[in-house]
């Protein structure tokens, strides 16, 4: 019998995002309702990293972004190895660290040499002092990973502090990548914050999972309600870059 085109659509994803997002979906980090975003548009999912605490996420979203990482370095050539993954504080400080154990896990004799490094939130003025925890960013090839992105406020920040503190960022990872045009006035140039983050900064930039995969993985199984609210969605804020 010939596979659907519902079934083909979700094989076609890679195993890990696939196991990712449906960790995400079995555990209520990702949910379906109405939800109010900070730029005040009304989205009718959510995730929310915070919840990523049990042993079991924290190994999922840890191999998730291990394989993309790893996916990203072999199709972006002239990018060099990160000396450092860096997580802005306060979501991105467990997944940088998880992220390089499971690095390591996967290829040791790649992954030994680097480190991991996060922000204070507010400089410390005593002790070692500065506002970076772990390993300095100066003269490093620094790569960012934070859990999503909608108007990209948050990654300009961390972006900045990382030019500042000497270093240079070679790349950005997300979670999951909203696929939206950032917030304001006639909803911008119509790119996503991903979009603008390349163009404005010249960074590649890459995602474990984005909303389109989200509906390939509900096709199979999800709430036909929920799938047609994110399709409207998507079709209302799909970013054109």
């Amino acid at each position: 019998m010939a596979a659907s085109s519902q079934d083909s659509t979700t094989s076609a994803l890679p195993a890990y995002k696939t196991a990712f997002l449906q960790a995400c979906l079995s555990a209520n980090v990702l949910t379906f309702g109405t939800y109010t975003l900070k730029s005040g548009r009304q989205s009718p999912y959510f995730f929310n990293a915070g919840l990523l605490h049990t042993s079991t996420l924290l190994s999922a979203i840890s191999t998730a972004y291990a394989h993309t990482i790893i996916s990203f370095l072999s199709t972006h050539h002239s990018i060099p190895k990160p000396d450092i993954l860096f997580g802005p504080a306060y979501k991105g400080i467990g997944l940088a660290c998880t992220t390089l154990l499971e690095l390591y896990r996967i290829d040791p004799q790649t992954w030994s040499s680097v480190s991991y490094s996060f922000n204070r939130k507010e400089i410390k003025d005593h002790g070692e002092g500065g506002n970076i925890v772990g390993a300095s960013l100066k003269g490093k090839n620094v790569l960012v990973i934070d859990d999503v992105i909608t108007a990209g406020t948050a990654i300009k920040e961390a972006i900045n502090l990382v030019i500042k503190e000497g270093g240079k960022v070679i790349g950005f990872i997300v979670a999951l990548d909203r696929v939206e045009k950032i917030p304001g006035p006639g909803d911008g140039n119509g790119r996503s914050a991903m979009g603008q983050i390349e163009w404005g900064f010249g960074i590649h930039t890459a995602s474990i999972a984005t909303v389109d995969d989200l509906i390939a993985v509900l096709r199979d199984k999800g709430d036909p309600e929920d799938i047609k609210r994110l399709e409207e969605y998507r079709k209302k804020y799909l970013a054109n870059k």
